[in-house]
C-alpha cells in the first residue's frame, strides 16, 4: 500500500499506522487522545491510572467505556482455562518482577485471587472492586485498543488501513502477508499468514521476558510462568478476540476456546514443535 505511514510509542510498545492517504492532524490527535485515555484507565504502570487507584483502595468507580467488553471476555477466558487466565493477576506479575517500575526482581510466586468474580464486579456503568487488588487486562487490552484505533483511522480515511501494535495487527480494506516470528530466533519466521479485514495477534515468551525463565505469561492459579508453550498466533474478526485466543492457547482449554469462536490458530511448543487448528490458513514452514 503506497500512502502514509505514522509511527509512535504508546502503552509501552511501538505502533505503526499505514493508510492509503495521509491522516489529518485532527485524526492523529483523536488517536492520541484515545490511546492516552485508555492508558489512564487501564495501565497498572501509571500511578495516576484508574487501575492503580483501585489497587490502593477498593471501591466503586464509573466504568470506562471498554469495561464490559473486556471483563466479559475475561470471564469466558477464566471458564475456558479453568482459572488460568484471571484479570487480577497484576499482583502476581508484580511479585515476579514485572511491576510498575520494571524492577525485574523476582519475589516469588503468588497465585492471583481465585475468587476474583466475588471481588470484581461490573456493569456498563460501574466498576466495583471490594478489596484492593491489581487489575491487569494484558490478555485482551492491547487488542481492544487496536480495534478502537483502527475504527478512528478508517473513519478518517477511505477505509484502507493497517494498525500494527508490535504483534497485534489489524487490517482493513486490503490483504497483508504477515510473518510469524520465530520465538527463539527473531531473524526467522515459522510461517506467513495472509490477513484481510481481520486481525492477527501473537504472544510469545521471548517478549517481556527477564531473569531465569521469567516472562509475562503466568498461570494465575500458581503465579508461575508457562513452560510448555513458546508462542501463539490467532486470526479473528477483531483484535480483541484474536488477542484473547492467543493468550488462551498457552493453557489447556485454549484450543476449545478458539474453536467455539471460529478462530484459526498456530502455536509453537517449548521444544520447537508447531501445532495448528484444522482451519488454519497460514503457510507454515514445517
Amino acid at each position: 500500500m503506497t500512502g502514509d505511514r505514522w509511527e509512535f510509542d504508546a502503552i509501552g510498545t511501538r505502533w505503526r499506522v499505514d493508510t492509503a492517504h495521509p491522516l489529518s492532524a485532527g485524526a492523529r490527535g483523536a488517536v492520541a487522545d484515545l490511546v492516552d485515555a485508555f492508558d489512564r484507565e487501564w495501565s497498572r504502570f501509571r500511578d495516576d491510572s484508574l487501575v492503580s487507584a483501585l489497587a490502593r483502595g477498593a471501591g466503586t468507580v464509573v466504568a470506562p467505556p471498554d469495561t464490559a467488553a473486556m471483563l466479559d471476555l475475561y470471564a469466558a477466558l477464566d471458564e475456558a482455562t479453568a482459572g488460568a487466565v484471571n484479570p487480577l493477576v497484576g499482583g502476581a506479575l508484580a511479585r515476579r518482577g514485572y511491576d510498575a517500575r520494571y524492577g525485574f526482581v523476582d519475589r516469588g510466586a503468588e497465585p492471583a485471587p481465585p475468587d476474583w468474580r466475588t471481588l470484581l464486579a461490573w456493569t456498563t456503568d460501574r466498576l466495583l472492586l471490594t478489596e484492593p487488588a491489581t487489575i491487569d487486562v494484558g490478555a485482551v487490552g492491547k487488542g481492544r485498543l487496536v480495534d478502537r484505533v483502527l475504527d478512528v483511522v478508517t473513519a478518517a480515511t477511505d477505509g484502507e488501513a493497517v494498525v500494527d501494535a508490535s504483534g497485534d495487527v489489524a487490517v482493513r480494506g486490503r490483504t497483508d502477508r504477515i510473518g510469524l516470528e520465530h520465538p527463539f530466533d527473531p531473524t526467522r519466521a515459522v510461517g506467513v499468514w495472509e490477513v484481510r479485514d481481520a486481525a492477527l495477534c501473537a504472544s510469545a515468551v521471548n517478549r517481556r521476558a527477564w531473569g531465569e525463565g521469567l516472562h509475562h505469561v503466568l498461570d494465575a492459579r500458581t503465579g508461575h510462568p508457562i513452560r510448555t508453550i513458546a508462542a501463539t498466533w490467532a486470526v479473528a474478526g477483531s483484535a480483541m478476540i484474536a488477542d484473547a485466543v492467543a493468550t488462551a492457547l498457552f493453557f489447556d482449554g485454549g484450543a476449545a476456546f478458539a474453536h467455539d469462536r471460529g478462530v484459526p490458530w498456530v502455536r509453537m511448543t517449548s521444544d520447537g514443535r508447531l501445532e495448528w487448528s484444522p482451519d488454519c490458513g497460514a503457510e507454515l514452514f514445517v
